[in-house]
């Protein structure tokens, strides 16, 4: 437990911080379920769409610093990757 107060006030900036980050990483997650859903639906516009909507969250990621961005482009990578296999197939 936190004794000082420069130790307390850390540990609720933690708190807050923590907070804002989990908020955002699940805003991320629900974005690239979207995309993994249109994939599975089969229809490529839909999943062309929701990537579109998802690279730029993904991008926000790295600079709040919530995800690494080496992580971000191999993400962003894979599923262009898949979207377009899904024209490919069409």
């Amino acid at each position: 437990m936190a004794n000082t107060d420069q130790s307390k006030k850390r540990a609720r900036q933690s708190e807050a911080r923590f907070a804002v980050n989990k908020a955002r990483r699940s805003r991320i997650r629900t974005f690239l379920r979207k995309v993994e859903e249109a994939i599975a639906s089969g229809d490529q516009a839909v999943a062309a769409e929701a990537l579109k909507n998802a690279q730029p969250e993904l991008a926000r990621g790295v600079t709040k610093g919530v995800l690494h961005k080496n992580t971000v482009s191999r993400k962003m990578s894979r599923l262009a990757s898949r979207v377009k296999a899904l024209a490919a197939k069409a």
